[in-house]
C-alpha cells in the first residue's frame, strides 16, 4: 500500500498551507467558498489526539493524520470560523459526508452504547448486517469518524474493531437508514481513503452546480 495518505505534501498554488495528500488534492474538487473554509481550519492539537487515543487505542494514523490537518468539518469551531466541509465519500457514489472532530467522536463514544442487535431486536429480519460485522458489540466501540449530510440521520461510517470471524480489524463499517443496514465498504481506513481519491472524490458532484 502507498504511503499517500500518510505524507504531508505543501501545495504552493494561492497560498495553501501544508496538508495530507488526501486534503490537497480534495481542494481542486471543491469551489472556492469551501476550499476557503479548509485552509482556515485548525488541526487536532497533540492533547486533543491524546484523548482521542484513550478512547480508541487502535485508532489508525491515517485518521490522526486526517484530525491534525482538520480536526472536523461539521459546523466546527476553528479559531475564530466556523467550519462546514462535506469532504468524504462512500459507496453511495456522490452523496457526502462531513468529517467529525474528536470532541464529537469521543462524545459518540459516550452516548451510544447498545448493539446492532438490542436496537433492532424482532426486526432484525429486515435490516441487512454484513456477515463480517458482529451484531453484539456496543456499537459506540466502533469509531464514528463521519456523519452524511443530512446530520448521520441516513448514514454514518465507522472504523470497527471487534469484527466478526469473517472480517477485519479496522475495517470501515458504512451504516444507511431507511431500509437500514451495515456494510463493509473497505478492509482498513487507509483502503477507504485510497477508494475516495481513485474515484476522483466522487462525492463532491454536490458541488458541480457552484462551478457553473
Amino acid at each position: 500500500m502507498e504511503e499517500i495518505m500518510l505524507k504531508y505534501v505543501i501545495v504552493k498554488e494561492r497560498g495553501i498551507k501544508m496538508r495530507t495528500t488526501y486534503f490537497a488534492n480534495l481542494l481542486q474538487y471543491l469551489p472556492q467558498e469551501e476550499q476557503q473554509q479548509l485552509q482556515q481550519a485548525f488541526g487536532a492539537s497533540e492533547t486533543q489526539i491524546q484523548a482521542l487515543l484513550e478512547v480508541f487505542p487502535n485508532c489508525p494514523q491515517a485518521l490522526v493524520d486526517l484530525l491534525q490537518d482538520v480536526n472536523g468539518t461539521y459546523y466546527c469551531q476553528h479559531g475564530q470560523e466556523t467550519i462546514c466541509v462535506l469532504v468524504l465519500g462512500s459507496d453511495l457514489g456522490d452523496y457526502p459526508y462531513y468529517l467529525k472532530s474528536v470532541e464529537q467522536i469521543v462524545k459518540d463514544y459516550h452516548d451510544k452504547r447498545e448493539t446492532i442487535y438490542e436496537r433492532y431486536q424482532e426486526f432484525l429480519a429486515y435490516v441487512e448486517v454484513d456477515e463480517k460485522i458482529n451484531m453484539h458489540v456496543p456499537i459506540n466501540e466502533r469509531l464514528c469518524f463521519a456523519d452524511c449530510m443530512n446530520n448521520g440521520g441516513t448514514s454514518s461510517l465507522y472504523i470497527d474493531f471487534t469484527p466478526n470471524e469473517a472480517g477485519q480489524v479496522g475495517q470501515v463499517v458504512r451504516y444507511v437508514h431507511d431500509p437500514d443496514s451495515f456494510e463493509v465498504i473497505a478492509a482498513s481506513f487507509e483502503d477507504y481513503l485510497q477508494q475516495l481519491i481513485e474515484g476522483d472524490y466522487e462525492f463532491t458532484a454536490i458541488y458541480e452546480e457552484e462551478f457553473e
